[in-house]
This record gives structure tokens, C-alpha cells and sequence, in this order.
């Protein structure tokens, strides 16, 4: 049998950025002290497992390993993390602890997969990943690892300290200086409005009180209901639009995440309209047959049963 190849190790690309301190900082004067953070218990299996999923990513894109695997881009990774995510989602939603366990493994094999395409591309490496967010977290809480940190009292504090130190950030590294430039224009158009607001909120440009929030919605509905009667489609979108961000704002307000709340909706719904479905077959009926008033009896129903 041949001698197998050895597997080449990944390395930090020549220029790439392996992040150790503070964007920005002058290197020629002392860092503050900072607490690092203590190992908790059951870290070192945690980093023994996450050491081997790294070595059999590596693996399978090195030689003798897997083609499908070879011929994978940033860019055809794009749905399966996105695939993934949902599915993480889709377990919390359902509070299946099991599956979850399962998912999240999952969502980290794509980022290690992500990891592994740029390593082998000589840009970075997993490490470089991992030594990014561990010092970003601890420097954007200096209440808890910081020397001289100011104590904390409410997450809103925690927050608006958060955004002051990311916007300090981003000037020390010439990052373009808009507020909402780093909102991700692919995320789901009511989280990215969730986002927006938050962002805003933070530098003081939001409503005093949740009623006011309540007051634009309806003075939205006011407007998307003229456009309606004047049938002009251009204009109906347009303030529909508004409408679903005031209704973000308003999620923001109350401290609920809209994408969540609207994807359990979606879930009420199908369930009840399923169950619609099973009632009428028990009465020798199908939806193609059914009227619209057998259906709105069967589904006012299904909701009283509910209670």
C-alpha cells in the first residue's frame, strides 16, 4: 500500500489578519489588564471535540478526501448555512432539546467548512475565527473582563455600551462611519428592521413610549388604506412597507423578536387550517367542495376548541 500523503496543516495566509488586539491601538503603549476569562468545567472535552471536528474538515478537503466536499465554494455554502440556521431555529421553536443538540452541531460544521475553504485559499484560519470573537467579547465587556470596567446594571446599559464601543471600533479601523452601514442587507427584512431600530434606539433616536409606536402603526394603516381605495399598487407597496417597519419597531419595543413571532404564527395557522381539513373529511367533505362558509364554521370551530 502506498505511503498516504500527509495532510498539509492549515496555516495563516501571508497578509491575512490574525487579530490580536483592539482595532486601531497603538502597539507602542501598554494594553490595559484585562481578566481573562476561567475555564469552566468541561472545556477541555469541549476543545478536545472541536479540535477533532476541525481535523476531520480538514480531512475531508485535503488529499484522499471527499470530492463533493473538494469542490465546494464560500458560495455554495451560502443555502446549507442557511438551511442549517432554520433548522436550529425550527428546534427552539419547538423546544425539541434533542434535535437541538444535533443542530447546533450541524451549524458549527458549516462554520468550520467556511473556515476550511479560506484556510485552503491562504486567507485564514479557524483559529484566526476563534481568536476574533473571544477578543471581541471580552473587549466589548469590560464590565465583566475589564480591570477598571463600570458596572452594569441592566441590559439596556449593556447595549448601548456594546454599540458605543463597535462604532469606536470601526472609526479606529476606518470602517465606513454610517451607523447602519454594518446591518446586513441579506438578513430576513424583519430582523434587519428589528436591527435598524435597535441600532438607532441606541443613540437616542427612538420613540419616547411604546403607545407612540402604536400611534404610527395606525396612522400607517390610515395611509395604506388610501392607497388601497385609490388603486395604486406603486403607492400600496410602498406603505405597506412602512407599515410592517413600524410593526418591527413595535416587536423592538415590547421585547419581542418579529421574524419569531411571525414564524410561530405561521405554524398556528397551518396547524389549525390542518385541522380544518381533518373536520371536514369527517363529514364527507373536501376543500375543493367545501363553501367558504362551511370552512369559516369548521375553523371558528377548531379556534373554540382551543379555548
Amino acid at each position: 500500500m502506498a505511503k498516504a500523503t500527509p495532510r498539509p496543516r492549515p496555516r495563516t495566509a501571508r497578509g491575512a489578519q490574525s487579530i490580536e488586539q483592539t482595532p486601531g491601538a497603538d502597539a507602542s503603549k501598554p494594553r490595559r489588564t484585562t481578566r481573562r476569562p476561567a475555564l469552566r468545567s468541561g472545556a477541555a472535552g469541549a476543545g478536545r471535540e472541536f479540535q477533532a471536528l476541525v481535523d476531520i474538515m480538514a480531512t475531508l478537503r485535503g488529499p484522499g478526501g471527499c470530492p463533493w466536499d473538494h469542490e465546494q465554494t464560500l458560495e455554495s455554502l451560502r443555502g446549507f448555512v442557511l438551511e442549517e440556521t432554520y433548522e436550529v431555529l425550527d428546534a427552539i421553536d419547538r423546544e425539541d432539546h434533542a434535535t437541538l443538540l444535533g443542530e447546533i452541531g450541524d451549524l458549527l460544521f458549516e462554520g468550520v467548512f467556511l473556515a476550511q475553504v479560506e484556510a485552503d485559499e491562504q486567507r485564514f484560519t479557524v483559529t484566526d475565527s476563534l481568536r476574533a470573537i473571544n477578543t471581541k467579547l471580552i473587549r466589548r465587556h469590560p464590565h465583566v473582563f475589564g480591570a477598571d470596567g463600570r458596572a452594569l446594571e441592566t441590559p439596556g446599559q449593556v447595549v448601548e455600551q456594546w454599540e458605543q464601543i463597535k462604532a469606536r471600533e470601526q472609526q479606529d479601523a476606518g470602517a465606513p462611519r454610517a451607523l447602519l452601514a454594518g446591518v446586513p442587507k441579506a438578513l430576513p427584512s424583519l430582523l434587519r428592521a428589528h436591527e435598524i431600530g435597535t441600532r438607532v434606539a441606541a443613540v437616542g433616536f427612538d420613540w419616547e413610549k411604546t403607545t407612540d409606536v402604536v400611534a404610527k402603526i395606525e396612522e400607517e394603516v390610515a395611509e395604506l388604506r388610501s392607497a388601497v381605495a385609490d388603486e395604486t399598487p406603486e403607492r400600496a407597496a410602498e406603505e405597506m412597507g412602512d407599515l410592517l417597519f413600524s410593526i418591527a419597531q413595535l416587536a423592538r419595543k415590547l421585547g419581542i423578536e418579529p421574524e419569531s413571532a411571525l414564524r410561530k404564527a405561521n405554524e398556528k395557522f397551518s396547524e389549525r387550517f390542518a385541522a380544518l381539513e381533518v373536520g371536514l373529511e369527517a363529514r364527507g367533505r373536501t376543500l375543493q367542495g367545501a363553501s367558504l362558509a362551511e370552512m369559516e364554521g369548521e375553523w371558528k370551530r377548531i379556534k373554540k376548541s382551543e379555548g
